[in-house]
């Protein structure tokens, strides 16, 4: 087969597969969705979760899918904007959809146990402490424009998807354990979460500093497309946190005061039959 062809064929494929996959997941959503309605009218499904989660495939499917993921292969300013719809935008849409709240509902009751157990163990414990989520979002960041990683991922297309999975499922993971709906084993307060909330941000904008400055950059791109890289992680990034932000506060509930030793006794004293 000619050159021309093999790329035509290539580049269709890398269309349509995602296409169809994003098309499946979304479907997938509806359907549970509606099975949610109709087992229970009463308590139904929020409409906002699924616009959530809708706009998140909208999203990954416009990083995905052309121009944006083909102009992301010739110009490092298209793989940003590529990078922070994957791991930034659309997790965040998608974590607010809260879909393991809807698989519980929707599951069978043996089935859905079978999830809540996953959920509270210690596996997804680690997971959840907000440690972990940063360091496999933020941190990885470092080790990709540092290193001769990012050069690596765009000569093989198989380290290029595993770089889209790594953005998308630790930036999923990083706006569940900040701002998620879905229920959470070993979840750290409302101010925790905002220290390490604080953490990420400030670790953000160092690593697109230090890039736009070319400090300890390996990136094989002309200067001007990294600084203007930089840029697009810089004031995405302060964007996309404060959503995240707004998101954590707008999910917050005040805990119950939990009554003092000596509420307690004037309880007792005042239930106690005279």
């Amino acid at each position: 087969m000619p050159a021309q062809g093999r790329d035509a064929g290539s580049g269709l494929l890398e269309g349509v597969v995602p296409a169809l996959v994003l098309l499946a997941v979304a479907g997938g959503y509806l359907l549970l969705a509606h099975r949610a309605r109709r087992h229970n009218p009463a308590l139904g499904w929020s409409r906002r979760r699924t616009t959530a989660f809708l706009t998140g495939t909208a999203l990954l499917g416009l990083a995905l899918l052309p121009p944006l993921a083909r102009l992301a292969h010739e110009d490092f300013r298209g793989h940003m904007a590529q990078h922070m719809l994957i791991g930034v935008y659309a997790p965040l849409a998608l974590v607010l959809a809260a879909p393991v709240t809807l698989l519980l509902r929707t599951l069978p009751t043996a089935r859905a146990r079978q999830l809540s157990a996953v959920l509270h163990s210690p596996p997804v414990r680690v997971l959840a402490h907000p440690a972990v989520p940063l360091a496999l979002s933020t941190g990885s960041l470092a080790v990709l424009y540092f290193t001769p990683l990012y050069n690596t991922t765009t000569h093989s297309p198989t380290a290029h998807w595993l770089l889209h999975a790594h953005f998308l499922l630790s930036g999923c993971l990083f706006a569940y354990v900040i701002a998620g709906p879905d229920p959470a084993p070993s979840r750290p307060g409302v101010r925790a979460r905002l220290v390490w909330l604080g953490v990420a941000i400030t670790a953000h904008s160092g690593v697109s500093q230090m890039m736009y400055g070319g400090f300890w950059v390996d990136i094989r791109a002309p200067v001007p497309q990294v600084q203007a890289g930089a840029e697009i992680m810089y004031y995405g990034g302060d964007i996309a946190e404060l959503l995240l932000a707004a998101a954590l506060v707008a999910t917050w509930r005040p805990e119950p005061r939990r009554p003092t030793a000596r509420q307690r006794a004037l309880r007792a004293e005042g239930s106690a039959p005279s």
